[in-house]
């Protein structure tokens, strides 16, 4: 068995900002979950109106979703230039997710992947808009 190696990531990560920014009335995002490769796509959406799940959305724990992105959107979606961090490269699974719409105001298309161990972290973090695919329902 070959140990696992590091790679370095792009600066940023999935820090929670020093206070959470509430998600605002121009929140409007679709998600697409592939749970392995040749599955069948499974689709999602949550629109965000005062900080509150929309008419609309269809991720299956709204309430969870506003959270996750209260807590770890801004970081994950727009990280902030830093150090660049190790990464462990330990496989985490097939899932696939991307993101895309407009998270406060502010354009977003981002792919999630658990392909090593920062990529499972930016995952988790964000996880209730990922629904029970396997590792996609972590908690907040």
């Amino acid at each position: 068995m070959t140990p696992p190696t590091a790679n370095t990531v792009p600066p940023g990560g999935v820090e929670p900002p020093a206070s959470p920014s509430p998600v605002s009335a121009q929140t409007d995002l679709s998600i697409t979950v592939t749970p392995s490769p040749g599955a069948q796509p499974i689709m999602y959406r949550l629109i965000v109106d005062d900080g509150v799940p929309g008419a609309g959305s269809t991720v299956p724990d709204p309430a969870a979703a506003v959270a996750a992105l209260e807590r770890f959107g801004a970081g994950v979606f727009f990280p902030v230039p830093g150090p660049p961090r190790q990464c462990i490269d330990v496989y985490g699974g097939p899932q696939v997710a991307v993101v895309a719409g407009v998270f406060q105001g502010r354009p977003v298309e981002a792919v999630f992947k658990r392909t090593d161990s920062c990529e499972t972290a930016r995952w988790r973090a964000l996880a209730p808009l990922f629904g029970a695919v396997a590792g996609g329902t972590g908690a907040t």
